[in-house]
């Protein structure tokens, strides 16, 4: 493969970073289609530099949530073991599909978490933010309320903050681990699309934990797929670097933008990127 302008490669990573850093996902799941659409990578070549990329940026923030405290690093070490172990299967069967398929598995799980965030915000949410910026103790109370009469596989200790180990807690997270794990090697992506949402429904952390532990499980996992494809000789160390420093830059820029944005805004305007690039890989394809 003819080695991309340095330039053009720095470029994708800063957007990738960005998005990364403004709306606190995305970062692999578009990464693949702006390295096969920008630089005309296959997906195969493509999801290991996306890898590379994106543990990188997120283990900066997941080393801030271990300083802070709001890492739940037992769940994310047996959610990333179970990664570890099945992202060799998906990283073994991208090498044996061809192109097309891959990038029609990749279309759809784009659509889906563009369908997700999407409806993820209801059409009255941008009024709800003013009127919680107005009342916050009325809202976390009705909030607090709300979780009180829920009930969560993985439950947290009110006194020690961490997780009440039950069965029903350790097969929810190895379960969520092992698809992550899959699609990071199959595809590229880092899971937190998938994370992200299981904790939210399976646990009872705040939002700032869950994303916290999400980073970190992202990480892990990225990591393993990121060392399995070297060892196999797929990485394309001259675009994975440049692309990579790229995407950290990017989302220590996205991290400013971000606290300037609603989470609605912040929500759609992801959705919008993942089916734009749903739909330009699909142009590309024909």
């Amino acid at each position: 493969m003819l080695m991309p302008f340095m330039f053009e490669i720095i470029t994708l990573g800063l957007a990738i970073g960005v998005v990364l850093g403004a709306t606190g996902a995305g970062g692999a799941i578009l990464s693949v289609p702006l390295l096969t659409l920008g630089l005309h990578l296959t997906v195969s070549q493509a999801a290991p530099i996306g890898l590379f990329a994106v543990s990188l940026a997120s283990s900066i923030a997941a080393l801030i949530g271990l300083y802070e405290g709001i890492v739940r690093y037992k769940a994310a070490v047996l959610m990333a073991g179970m990664g570890v172990l099945l992202s060799p299967l998906g990283l073994w069967l991208a090498q044996r599909l061809p192109n097309a398929p891959l990038v029609m598995l990749f279309v759809i799980v784009l659509l889906f978490v563009a369908w997700r965030m999407w409806h993820s915000v209801g059409p009255n949410d941008l009024a709800d933010e003013s009127k919680t910026a107005q009342a916050p103790a009325q809202t976390l109370s009705q909030g607090l309320n709300q979780a009180s009469t829920q009930s969560f596989a993985c439950e947290r200790s009110d006194t020690s903050g961490k997780f009440i180990w039950t069965l029903p807690c350790a097969r929810a997270l190895a379960l969520t681990g092992g698809v992550a794990g899959f699609l990071s090697g199959l595809i590229g992506v880092g899971g937190g699309f998938i994370i992200v949402p299981s904790l939210k429904k399976n646990t009872n952390l705040d939002m700032r934990a869950i994303v916290a532990t999400s980073l970190a499980v992202i990480t892990l996992v990225s990591i393993s797929g990121v060392v399995i494809a070297a060892h196999q000789g797929l990485m394309d160390w001259h675009t994975g670097l440049p692309f990579a420093a790229g995407t950290v830059a990017g989302t220590l820029a996205g991290r400013l933008l971000g606290k300037h944005l609603s989470s609605s805004i912040q929500a759609r305007g992801f959705a919008m990127l993942a089916a734009a690039a749903a739909a330009l890989m699909v142009i590309k394809l024909q």
